[in-house]
């Protein structure tokens, strides 16, 4: 009688066995197990951000970035051997203990139309970053906020009907284009008095300082570089022509024509802000030219110490912008071995979990 289990009478395929049950290696005592949150329990934020890390995917990336800013805010000189080719000043004890990571934070102009813009006026406001570099859109965007609101749109609004509406489109966001005339209305009488200390004071404006004037003159808390004119946080903008302060100053050069920005001023200071740190940190949101900015500065010093990028830019097309940290790390603007994470995702996600599982809960430690 055959075999109703087997009823072709064949043995198992003994290659194809062998090709599924391939004898796995031991794994070591020390493996990290995946494993996500348990909301069984009454989790708060910082024990759910602190579960990132075990998920897997872009949740690990997640929190991996976490634990890079954690180690770039705690960093003290102190924590290093000292070198014996140190200057005494940072011999001193006091003064190693005093001396801290110097945080680069870079962002685009989107952000700033977003209300991550909230999040960077906080860190800004409490000096919990050092240098910030940001494309024009970055800058003007701020300034056009104090003047006038942005509103939530939708990405299926039709171009053509909000150009007969005056409405421009920032994804979901919608800016009127009265928002920009009073802009204008603002900008350019600042403009001439900025001229006239060129002329009548031999003032050489750079695209920094105009920034830092620009946040004296707005006079505003709810403004970023408000914050960073008050707390001499310098805002470097090597691209500052590249969106509606480049248009103002383009008509600026019509009615009132002079006007020199010299960008070549900034680049010195930029460079040396990398230079002369002991230790620096990257925070990037996005890519493009902030984020070749302040790589580049860091190279002068062969490569900061810590770096998470955020963005959704893929590499395959050899952009700087898809760049992993790696790639940075063989042209030197990582140093080898260094903490780099990049992180796939939109930055108004996961940028403000980040600053709430490590800015935020440093500055409310210290008040309470």
């Amino acid at each position: 009688m055959a075999d109703q289990s087997n009823p072709t009478g064949q043995s198992e395929p003994k290659g194809a066995q062998d090709a599924v049950f391939v004898e796995s290696v031991t794994m070591p005592d020390d493996a990290v197990l995946v494993q996500g949150p348990d909301f069984n329990k009454d989790l708060s934020l910082t024990d759910l951000l602190s579960s990132y890390k075990y998920m897997g995917f872009q949740a690990s990336s997640l929190g991996e970035s976490i634990d890079i800013v954690e180690q770039m805010i705690q960093w003290r000189l102190s924590d290093e051997p000292i070198d014996p080719n140190e200057t005494d000043e940072y011999k001193d004890p006091e003064v190693r203990k005093n001396t801290k990571c110097k945080i680069f934070l870079g962002y685009t102009s989107n952000l700033v139309s977003s209300g991550v813009r909230e999040v960077i006026r906080f860190l800004v406001q409490h000096k919990l970053v050092d240098v910030i570099v940001a494309s024009a859109g970055g800058v003007e965007e701020d300034f056009i906020k104090c003047l006038a609101p942005t509103y939530m749109g939708d990405f299926q609004l039709k171009g053509s009907e909000l150009r007969k509406q005056g409405l421009n489109r920032i994804g979901n966001l919608l800016v009127p284009n009265n928002n920009y005339c009073k802009f204008e209305d603002w900008v350019l009488p600042l403009l001439d008095k900025m001229l006239d200390e060129q002329k009548s004071k031999g003032t050489i404006w750079t695209p920094s300082s105009m920034i830092k004037r620009l946040g004296e003159e707005i006079n505003d808390e709810s403004s970023i570089y408000y914050w960073c004119a008050k707390n001499d946080i310098p805002v470097y903008c090597p691209a500052l022509t590249d969106g509606s302060l480049g248009d103002m100053i383009y008509f600026h050069s019509f009615k009132n024509p002079g006007l020199i920005v010299d960008i070549a001023a900034d680049i010195r200071l930029m460079n040396n802000e990398a230079v002369f740190a002991k230790k620096t940190g990257m925070l990037i949101l996005g890519g493009g030219v902030i984020k070749h900015h302040i790589c580049n500065a860091n190279l002068m010093r062969n490569g900061a110490d810590f770096a998470v990028y955020i963005n959704t830019a893929q590499e395959f097309d050899g952009s700087d912008a898809g760049a992993r940290p790696d790639e940075a790390v063989s042209w030197g603007k990582i140093k080898a071995g260094s903490k780099m994470v990049k992180v796939y995702a939109e930055a108004s996600l996961v940028f403000p979990l980040i600053v709430a599982a490590t800015f935020a809960k440093h500055h409310h430690a210290s008040l309470s």
